[in-house]
């Protein structure tokens, strides 16, 4: 998978190409899943995803494409870089986010070719953690650990060394190690989210208690556009006043659904009548869960249903 130069990626020629050969959309269809699944991972947004791999069309579209030797390649560079240009204004505009931020969730259920790279780099979790991270370091851990990219390969897309792409590569991944838990393994997460509905369901607090490790974290994200707690909540003491609180005002009637989110199980909340309030994601290690993400921005839940 060698890449093309770094001048083909980023500087493609400025003339206008309506009429691309099918050959050549192809060529872009064929690599379309992979291009948002790496803008996604950098960006935790899939309107910003999608306006990145827009513009990679866009370049595709005005470069002189028969110099382009592999389109793959060429393709994953420039979104790479879109991406982490993208990344500057995202992190910009999250510094004036109302209360806590976090990824819009994916249905990958609905979209398998998402998750059907190594799942891990789609983790909620691991979406937080990639945020603190600078632009190249986050590229190289999604690079390396979602896409299987030789550190060869790195090089080329961030136009590094390779000793120096590997360097990168490593840092990021021993911060990501350094500031996580062991994570469950997907069977356990799958059996803490389906007890923690079960428990909701059953308006259970004492076995919802049970699960979680005395530092649990509940970072709840409304985006201003709903009521939601602006601060996160530290400790098992806050974390069941607020469930206690939202079980009782708010999903009293909800029906709780276990879903396929960002490459593992979620929890829809919904409505008696089937309106999406709240998609739940929980990160657990062998001690119980560590943290609750509860999405409840309308505009971050609009791609989910209520029955599926």
């Amino acid at each position: 998978m060698a890449s093309d130069t770094a001048d083909n990626a980023v500087a493609p020629s400025t003339g206008s190409n309506q009429n691309v050969p099918d050959t050549d959309v192809r060529a872009f269809e064929d690599v379309r899943p992979r291009l948002f699944g790496l803008a996604y991972r950098m960006l935790g947004s899939v309107a910003e995803a999608e306006d990145v791999v827009q513009d990679a069309w866009v370049r595709w579209q005005g470069t002189d494409r028969r110099a382009v030797r592999n389109p793959a390649a060429f393709l994953t560079t420039t979104t790479t870089r879109l991406a982490i240009n993208a990344s500057t204004s995202a992190h910009a505009r999250r510094e004036t986010y109302l209360g806590p931020w976090l990824p819009e969730p994916v249905d990958t259920s609905a979209d398998p070719a998402l998750g059907a790279e190594r799942a891990e780099a789609l983790e909620t979790a691991v979406l937080l953690l990639l945020e603190k991270l600078g632009p190249a370091e986050r590229a190289a851990y999604v690079l390396r650990e979602a896409f299987g990219y030789s550190f060869r390969e790195i090089a080329e897309v961030l136009g590094l060394t390779e000793v120096n792409a590997r360097q990168v590569a490593r840092r990021a991944r021993e911060h990501l190690a350094s500031a996580r838990s062991v994570p469950a393994s997907p069977a356990r997460r799958r059996r803490l989210v389906e007890s923690f509905a079960a428990a909701a369901r059953a308006g259970d607090l004492d076995g919802l208690e049970r699960l979680l490790v005395d530092d649990v974290v509940v970072r709840p994200d409304g985006g201003g556009e709903v009521h939601a707690s602006r601060l996160e909540l530290v400790g098992v003491a806050r974390t069941m006043t607020f469930l206690d609180n939202v079980l009782r005002k708010y999903w009293h009637h909800s029906t709780f659904r276990t879903v396929e989110v960002n490459g593992g199980a979620g929890l829809l909340v919904a409505t008696a009548d089937g309106v999406p309030q709240a998609l739940v994601t929980l990160d657990g290690s062998q001690r119980g869960i560590e943290h609750v993400y509860i999405v409840v921005s309308p505009s971050k839940l609009r791609r989910f249903t209520a029955t599926g």
